[in-house]
């Protein structure tokens, strides 16, 4: 974004999901910012998960679908192909989260490709900012070689990183494999990272109704907006001003704009639209983020979460005093998917101590009682009830020196299997460790069902069949790729090369992404 130009954020009152109301707002939108689609043109949504289960979790069709119209009324000719793409969550095929979500048939009434990223070809995208985790990530193909990308994001707040609005979308844009390394008390720094991929031409953020509390089980909340931008640190900046929150206290925000992507204070920012500021605070008003801490999110129920130190220098610079991105928080989402099956899931699980990162007091452990350490980083050495004394030694590992390519994707009935066998040591012992940096929410939902004999989700007979044919059309199409050395492509100067300036991005510099061809 050249330090001349100041973003755009257009508010817009929209109270029901009507494609064509939604269409007619996008197309102004894109007129407003003299936008027109071109060449590849890719639209991704937030998607993580769907269904009747999860009704407010997702960016609806019917809002793709407004969005997709309006592009095609503003091409004039230039836009070769028009696609939605995302990668869904919790080791769900997207194909599966497509299909609960309705996108099967928006796509066919629109015409348009849908693309689940965890299905094609990935890149290699090198990263030269001296603050980046890691040297190079990886991305689906079609992500890195889009010539015009538009974010479609869900409105909603987050247990890891207090909000998910544009930015903390791109989690989406890795694979299983990818989207997991440095997912731990690093997220906020891995979101920042992935800005350096690709910047969104567009963004309409799905905010008619809205999720609080979570992401994958939001509390319904209606705001009725529509919101629009041509910058993804303005459009975030001006979300969290709208539910009364500091932007730079978000840390994935504060990092973005430290790094050039862009303004966050509201006199860089031009913020216009049929809704005002005020106005649209106003309706906000109540609503709740995630970011609770996981002793206070179990207070008064059968388990007692202990949220020790993550790996790294406490409290220095860069370090941190909890796992804000990594098991604590898939906890407690892990927790509330069991509640939407047993609302006192919780209740029904025998008294249990869950430690967290390093712990350094003891643990008042009853006789009987039993004790899960939940991650790699999980270290304890002291009494634990029965047991006598334990230790329980760090198996953390710098994930600075491990190369993406060494990623492994364990599929869901990989890891019911692996989450069973631990389990079944749990009934004889005192203890257990469940390894993993992060354990996924997946992961824990499937420890929490054998633990205590909860109702396991993906055996929803309602939902079975449709799962288990979408999981053999993933692993298929996947497996194939491999077999053809199709899954990665080396990076060439189709999608990393430097023949053209970079355009919304950072100043020319050691800090500039790469663009592409």
């Amino acid at each position: 974004m050249a330090s001349s130009e100041r973003p755009t954020v257009i508010l817009r009152d929209c109270r029901e999901y009507d494609a064509d109301r939604i269409r007619s707002i996008a197309r102004d939108g894109l007129e407003r910012l003299d936008l027109r689609p071109r060449g590849q043109t890719l639209i991704k949504p937030n998607v993580v998960a769907a269904g009747a289960r999860f009704p407010h979790a997702y960016t609806r069709p019917e809002f793709v679908e407004g969005v997709v119209g309006a592009l095609r009324d503003r091409d004039e000719g230039a836009m070769r192909t028009l696609s939605v793409g995302e990668r869904s969550g919790i080791t769900m095929p997207t194909r599966f989260a497509f299909g609960q979500a309705g996108y099967r048939e928006m796509a066919k009434r629109t015409g348009v490709a849908l693309v689940h990223f965890e299905e094609v070809p990935q890149v290699e995208i090198p990263l030269y900012h001296p603050q980046r985790l890691r040297d190079s990530l990886y991305t689906p193909k079609v992500v890195a070689e889009a010539d015009f990308f538009v974010n479609c994001p869900k409105f909603k707040a987050h247990p890891w990183t207090t909000v998910t609005f544009s930015l903390k979308s791109y989690i989406g844009i890795q694979d299983d494999r990818h989207r997991l390394i440095d997912h731990h008390h690093k997220l906020n720094e891995k979101v920042a990272d992935l800005q350096y991929v690709v910047q969104p031409k567009f963004i309409a953020i799905d905010a008619i109704t809205a999720g609080e509390g979570r992401m994958l089980t939001p509390v319904p909340f209606d705001l009725g907006l529509v919101i629009m931008g041509d910058n993804q640190v303005a459009i975030d900046a001006v979300c969290c001003r709208i539910i009364g929150l500091d932007p730079l206290s978000v840390d994935h925000i504060r990092l973005a704009w430290e790094r050039g992507f862009g303004p966050v204070t509201l006199d860089e920012i031009n913020v216009e639209g049929d809704v005002s500021l005020t106005a649209a605070q106003q309706r906000a008003s109540g609503f709740r983020v995630g970011l609770i801490r996981v002793e206070e999110y179990f207070a008064d129920t059968n388990i007692k979460a202990y949220g020790g130190t993550p790996p790294g220098p406490s409290g220095a610079e860069g370090g941190s005093d909890y796992c804000w991105g990594g098991c604590p928080g898939a906890l407690e989402e892990a927790i509330e998917i069991l509640r939407l099956y047993d609302a006192a899931a919780s209740e029904k699980l025998p008294p249990t101590h869950i430690v967290f990162g390093k712990w350094d007091q003891p643990l008042d452990v009853k006789p009987g009682e039993k004790v899960i350490f939940m991650g790699d980083c999980a270290e304890y050495r002291g009494p634990l009830g029965g047991s006598g004394a334990v230790s329980i030694e760090s198996l953390f590992r710098d994930r600075s020196k491990m190369s993406p390519l060494d990623a492994k994707h364990d599929d869901i009935f990989a890891k019911m299997i692996s989450v069973r066998r631990e389990l079944k040591v749990l009934r004889r012992e005192d203890f257990i460790r469940i390894t993993g940096c992060p354990v996924s929410v997946a992961e824990q939902v499937l420890a929490l069902v054998q633990h205590g004999d909860l109702t396991n989700p993906y055996y929803d007979l309602k939902l079975f069949p449709s799962f288990i044919s979408t999981y053999f059309s993933w692993r298929t199409r996947t497996l194939l790729q491999r077999a053809f050395g199709q899954a990665y492509n080396q990076p060439g100067p189709t999608h990393r090369g430097q023949s053209r300036p970079p355009q919304n991005l950072p100043p020319a510099g050691a800090d500039a992404p790469l663009e592409r061809e």
